[in-house]
């Protein structure tokens, strides 16, 4: 390959300018999940151009393309989210969403935008050690889009499955590798408050909804402050609180609906388990009917130890060891990537991609951004990680 590097990435100029052209097109037309076809089109219309073979609408709106090996094996699969969320962009960008209200605020574009990228400086080079598998999942945000590819067969005859997120609070040009829990589960829980409406200005003729919601939501505060190791991640939040129709009317009913979050299963079921003990003890002080229900999300990502050092083996070979580096803080979000990883090795890794200047723009923001520099490290590593990963299945 004789175009001009990308400095400390080992990616092709061209193909740098064509996956900076590709995240921006991406940016400028988002699409929620479930609804990602014209995405998933432009994908498929960048792997026609290389020539890389794909099937569409694999449970969605999945794309899956495949790069042959030298030799015949199971698979090396690398993945992508492609979905955008129900977020009014306020980023000042030229190329800022085009659709009204929806917004790639999490970096999907650039994801998609890198493994085509590594799609195509796999499909020029010499091919890898073994088969590698591409994979552009709909429905990350939903959680559902991984279980419904799986369900598609996506897995089928894969060794080992590697994927990534941009990171906003690490620089361009790093990659973050970590053994251990990368990602936190993500449940919800909803609690029904059921008491006794009544006259604001009779409440002993009532069983008051709102007071027996506001002790529940004090009360799981108390979980993770008190019942879980301080060493283990956790976080309960109470996002909604749904009660009331006047100002002098005591509320009959109330509805709480929050999020359960810990990176390790065992908190994980502690938490769920005393939500529901602190929920019941509450309504029977207070005489009112509670029903809980909890909704269970994704598992927690965990990175195994053999799985850590392939990936960060991999990272080594594209930045350098002071570029790799490990995760500073617990990441508590969620990642439906952990449903791969219930059936097949593999790891998660994070790429640095830091703006100047807008750094206290998280994800999930209507202002957030990434530096595109970030989508050749991104594109390289996949690269790399498949090759070093086909000579550690070539080896078992």
């Amino acid at each position: 390959m004789t175009d001009s590097i990308v400095s400390g990435a080992g990616v092709p100029q061209a193909i740098f300018k064509e996956m900076v052209s590709l995240r921006r097109d991406l940016h400028l037309h988002p699409e929620l999940s479930g609804q990602e076809e014209q995405t998933a089109e432009r994908i498929i219309n960048h792997l026609k151009r290389i020539g890389v073979h794909f099937n569409t609408k694999v449970g969605g709106h999945g794309v899956v393309a495949e790069i042959p090996g030298k030799t015949k094996g199971p698979f090396v699969a690398l993945r992508a989210d492609m979905d955008g969320l129900p977020i009014h962009e306020e980023t000042g960008l030229p190329f800022s969403s085009a659709n009204k209200g929806i917004m790639h605020a999490c970096g999907h574009d650039g994801h998609s935008s890198m493994l085509l990228g590594a799609a195509e400086i796999l499909a020029k080079e010499d091919s890898p050690p073994l088969p590698v598998r591409l994979i552009w999942q709909p429905s990350e945000e939903k959680g559902t889009g991984a279980l419904a590819m799986i369900d598609a067969g996506v897995l089928k005859n894969v060794g080992m499955i590697f994927g990534g997120h941009l990171d906003r609070h690490y620089p361009p040009g790093t990659l973050i590798v970590t053994e251990g829990a990368v990602n936190a589960s993500a449940d919800v829980f909803e609690i029904t408050i059921k008491g006794q409406q009544g006259h604001g200005a009779r409440p002993h003729e009532t069983i008051d909804a709102v007071v027996v919601g506001s002790l529940l939501v004090t009360a799981i505060q108390t979980i993770v402050s008190r019942e879980v190791d301080p060493a283990n991640p956790s976080v309960v939040s109470v996002g909604r609180f749904h009660a009331g129709s006047a100002p002098n009317v005591i509320a009959g009913t109330a509805v709480l609906e929050g999020t359960i979050r810990a990176q390790d299963p065992k908190v994980r079921d502690h938490m769920q388990k005393s939500i529901a003990r602190i929920a019941q003890a509450i309504g029977q002080l207070h005489g009112a009917g509670v029903e809980v229900d909890l909704i269970p999300g994704t598992p927690p990502v965990i990175n195994t130890s053999e799985m850590s050092h392939v990936a960060k083996e991999a990272a080594l070979k594209v930045v350098g060891e002071e570029q790799v580096l490990p995760l500073r803080t617990a990441n508590m979000g969620g990642e439906d990537f952990s449903y791969f990883l219930d059936q097949v090795r593999g790891a998660y890794i994070r790429f640095g991609a830091q703006v100047q200047g807008r750094e206290g723009f998280p994800a999930h923001s209507s202002r957030f951004d990434f530096d595109e520099r970030a989508l050749a490290t991104g594109a390289a590593w996949f690269v790399e990680v498949a090759k070093v990963a086909g000579k550690h299945l070539e080896r078992e």
